[in-house]
């Protein structure tokens, strides 16, 4: 993705009395849960851990740990890298507050059930030892058992499972005899009849098996259910760019159209190798706008994404791309304004290329020596070989190895308005011809264009002395 095109996504992070401003770096959804990396304004890492679009908990880390759900989620789950519009949709707010880790769990069980909490706290095993959280599940474990939620409590000990697989205690009261008819039930229903009474597994399940058609259906159901719009899009952006699976576009910009705008769209299409501009009705009429407005630049970056797959429609748009683009923009984007030339009618490229290319060599002179200036335009030139820009830079990097002849080089230097390089040539020919009053003349007219008076009066003085001798 072209970054002229983004910004980063800022966020403000209020830990204890400390506030810390970065940038989103990636994220990742994984299920109800997101992961959030992001680099502060000191090059620290900050991790923050959400659930159900609610912060839980984040801290400073100097690397993740490979098994924790930080590192499963951005392996397994859908992970979005910097620069992306959708970064700043995928949390609902960019200045968040860290909660305080000290009451951390006792606040969770004021908001979410407790095999949300136990599910909660797997999530945050790369700020927490692992024997302080399975103590803590366990403990909602048994109160649930004691309470007689048998069915709650085998939920407990299927999260319980997964965290801590190597767990014997976990195992044994897995396979008991009590819980045999729950094994049952989880193997045997539909996933209509589990989303029922356990929704969260449900969830879970239909995630981790998420690129099975039937699985991402449902889970789509599910997420439209709870207007997760958000997740929806992303579920279907992972599906068109793992199964190469491109369809219904028009609904899911629909839908996408909700949280983002037409511009950021296309972008994040772009991010999946889908051409908005074959796609989308509207992407032609908003680039038209972007030239309207003299946004030149913004709309050129937006074609460059699929230059070779343009519709044929599009070629007055880079006519006029390629004639109100100005020289640095065209020398930052050679390669991409090489590609949009070859599409143009030769009246069309013709026209402005010569005066381009002058500009650019101009540009090109001012920062760098011939030579480099000469490699530059080199493509251009195999591109378009009629060019008399690149021919005289040609000749002058032939002219600059000949002390003899520096009084055309000097010529050449002022033709590309490179006055100070071509004083410096005819100082070289009037040291060579001290009598000679023409390199002084030139000299005189070279401090004229700068806008040295005084200098340009004094030379002029001596050319006319030299030409009077004569």
């Amino acid at each position: 993705m072209d970054k002229e095109l983004l910004k980063p996504t800022e966020i403000s992070i209020k830990d204890k009395k400390k506030l810390i401003k970065g940038n989103i770096l990636r994220a990742a959804l994984f299920a109800r849960s997101k992961v959030v990396e992001v680099m502060t304004e000191n090059n620290d890492r900050y991790y923050l851990i959400y659930y159900k679009n609610a912060l839980i908990y984040g801290e400073q880390l100097t690397q993740t740990t490979e098994g924790t759900f930080i590192e499963k989620a951005f392996q397994n789950g859908i992970a979005l890298k910097a620069p992306n519009p959708m970064l700043s949709t995928f949390i609902p707010s960019l200045n968040i507050t860290i909660p305080n880790k000290n009451k951390l769990f006792s606040q969770l069980q004021l908001h979410y059930s407790l095999q949300e909490v136990a599910y909660i706290a797997t999530t945050l095993d790369s700020f927490f030892e692992k024997n302080q959280l399975i103590p803590m599940i366990d403990k909602i474990y048994y109160h649930l058992r004691r309470s007689g939620k048998f069915m709650k409590s085998f939920q407990i000990i299927q999260i319980l499972r997964e965290f801590a697989p190597d767990l014997k205690s976990a195992k044994d009261r897995s396979e008991s005899h009590e819980y045999f008819s729950y094994h049952d039930f989880y193997e045997t229903l539909s996933l209509p009849a589990i989303l029922k009474k356990d929704p969260l597994y449900a969830e879970l399940y239909c995630f981790k098996n998420r690129l099975n058609p039937d699985k991402h259906k449902f889970l789509e159901e599910i997420l439209t259910q709870q207007d997760c719009t958000v997740e929806v899009i992303l579920l279907w952006l992972e599906r068109v760019v793992k199964l190469q699976v491109v369809e219904t576009v028009e609904k899911y910009t629909a839908l996408a159209l909700q949280f983002v705008i037409m511009e950021e769209w296309m972008l994040i299409l772009s991010e999946v190798n889908i051409n908005p501009f074959q796609i989308l009705s509207e992407a032609k009429s908003l680039i038209e706008k972007m030239i309207a407005k003299g946004n030149i630049k913004k709309a050129a970056c937006y074609l460059f994404l699929f230059l070779d797959d343009l519709p044929h429609s599009y070629q007055p748009i880079l006519s006029s791309i390629w004639e109100y683009s100005d020289p640095k923009f065209v020398f930052t984007h050679l390669d991409n304004f090489l590609v949009l030339l070859q599409k143009l009618p030769e009246h069309n490229k013709t026209t402005h290329l010569e005066q381009k290319m002058f500009q650019l060599a101009i540009l090109l002179l001012k920062e760098h020596d011939l030579q480099t200036v000469r490699d530059i335009l080199l493509p251009v030139y195999k591109a378009f070989s009629q060019l008399n820009v690149f021919e005289k830079i040609n000749k002058m990097a032939g002219l600059e190895e000949d002390p003899d002849r520096m009084m055309e080089l000097g010529d050449y230097y002022a033709e590309f308005h490179q006055y100070d390089k071509a004083i410096d040539c005819f100082f070289w020919e009037m040291e060579l011809q001290p009598q000679n009053p023409v390199p002084v003349q030139k000299i005189s007219k070279m401090y004229q264009k700068k806008g040295m008076v005084k200098e340009a009066a004094a030379y002029q003085k001596i050319s006319d002395q030299l030409s009077h001798t004569g």
